[in-house]
């Protein structure tokens, strides 16, 4: 029994404390404008009925409109859950009004980071409907060739975090360098690059139908969550109704689905933490029941235009041509959803 006791002391002696989760969800001083928008929601043109038992953006027809998964914790940790799942989100609805064509667009969530620290966030923390209106009162958010992700803001002290700038300098919105520095080269910053806006936004709070119906016309949104019980997830749906639902991180919602067996339906979730955790970086949560607070603040963005073609710089980025930018605007080509997939299509 000694034996046993002294065996059980030992082994609690060196077991690692348990890693607390860190709240990322918080609402910045400057996000003073959570909802922006005159056109109608789609859950008031569209009856509850007429949605499908299943929908998901990851597989219409075969073809999945959804851009690549994100892991926000490397280069070295930050807490930008609130922009991946936000950004990404974002980036997903140009793809869908390009009908999957062409090149994917990702969008640089860097930029996000850089000159979002009133109104979105920073690694510490940051809401999603802040960068939706980040992008909207700057008027651009350039595509991620312009500020690759570093997983650094101002006050990061994480790995390379003190030795990099990132202020909201002209050079951290879009630049590029142009030879090894030994041979006389230099970064430059930019002028003129690609880019999308933000036509509207808002949030959706506690409403199934709302969410439905917001997800299938238009495009995946961007959630909060109680991720704590989540952090092992590996597989299956979650059901824990008796989980908490405080919130302390934001995903993205690209779908519903519903299970043969139990007739259960759930949200299809993207998470931001690698292809390594969960179903492939995907979370499937019972839905219905505001289970880990998934229903209670979801945040949704319409692209205003977005850059197709552009008149280019040098490889160094400069002698940038004037006129730049030939827009598509989503709106002017975009037939309704539900029409749309009537015939079977996107």
């Amino acid at each position: 029994m000694m034996f046993r006791l002294a065996s059980l002391l030992a082994a609690m002696a060196v077991v690692t404390p348990a890693v607390s989760r860190r709240n990322e969800v918080m609402v910045m001083d400057g996000h003073d404008v959570m909802d922006d928008y005159t056109s109608p929601l789609p859950h008031t043109y569209t009856n509850e009925d007429d949605l499908p038992n299943a929908f998901t953006w990851g597989d219409v027809n075969g073809v999945s409109y959804l851009t690549r998964s994100l892991n926000q914790h490397i280069p070295q940790y930050c807490g930008s859950c609130w922009a991946h799942g936000s950004v990404s989100a974002l980036a997903d609805r140009i793809k869908i009004a390009k009908k999957g064509q062409g090149d994917e667009v990702n969008l640089s969530i860097q930029f996000i980071l850089n000159c979002g620290a009133d109104v979105a966030g920073s690694c510490h923390g940051g809401y999603h409907s802040g960068v939706y209106q980040l992008i909207k009162n700057t008027g651009f958010i350039p595509y991620e060739t312009c500020q690759t992700y570093m997983a650094c803001s101002a006050e990061s002290t994480e790995g390379f975090c003190e030795h990099v700038d990132t202020t909201c300098s002209a050079a951290n919105i879009c630049k590029t360098c142009n030879t090894f520095s030994s041979r006389g080269g230099e970064c430059t910053e930019i002028d003129v690059f690609p880019n999308a806006t933000v036509a509207e936004y808002g949030v959706i709070h506690n409403d199934v139908h709302a969410i439905k119906s917001e997800i299938f016309h238009r495009g995946p949104v961007a959630a909060v969550i109680n991720a704590s019980p989540i952090d092992d997830y590996n597989g299956g749906i979650f059901t824990d109704k008796s989980a908490g639902r405080g919130p302390n991180h934001i995903v993205s919602i690209v779908g519903w689905g519903m299970d043969d067996e139990s007739g259960k339906q759930y949200w299809i979730i993207r998470n931001s933490w690698g292809q390594y955790w969960g179903e492939m970086g995907f979370l499937k949560v019972e839905l219905g029941h505001n289970i880990l607070g998934i229903e209670s603040a979801v945040a949704w963005a319409t692209v205003g235009q977005f850059t197709v073609s552009n008149f280019p710089c040098d490889e160094d980025g400069k002698n940038c041509g004037k006129d730049v930018h030939v827009y598509a605007d989503p709106s002017t080509f975009m037939e309704s959803a539900v029409q749309r997939r009537l015939r079977g299509e996107v």
